[in-house]
This record gives structure tokens, sequence and C-alpha cells, in this order.
């Protein structure tokens, strides 16, 4: 789950795997697999970022860092 927030300032907890696509039209809009459209405060970066740190804390995507033996 990822943290946004509204465009009416509250926040809102989105499950991330139900993303289907997140646009600037100007404002990012965060379409889901149901069609549902949801408006957000966020950047399409800032949101790109969190999604991309949801799936690498439940381990969909291998994270970025170099593990501790390769230093």
């Amino acid at each position: 789950m990822i943290q946004l927030t509204k465009l009416n300032r509250t926040p809102l907890t989105l499950n991330a795997l139900y993303i289907e696509r997140i646009e600037s039209i100007p404002d990012t809009v965060v379409t889901l697999g149901s069609g549902k459209k949801v408006h957000v405060l966020e950047t399409v970066e800032e949101v790109t970022d969190k999604v991309t740190a949801y799936y690498q804390k439940i381990n969909l995507l291998p994270s970025l860092q170099k593990p501790n033996w390769m230093e």
C-alpha cells in the first residue's frame, strides 16, 4: 500500500498493485484496473517512486542497492 494525497488534501492509502496507469494532465491522475481514476497532489515521479519502493518492499522488484558483500 502507498500513501498519497487527494487534491482536497485528504490522505489516501492505495493498493499499488491495482494501478494501471499514472498520468499528468495537468494534475496527476492514477487510473486503477477497475477504471476508477484518482486525482492526487503528488507528481508522476513521486507516485512512481512510491510504487517502486512498495514493489521492492514486497519483493516483486529487486532492490538496486549493492549487497554488503559487493562493497
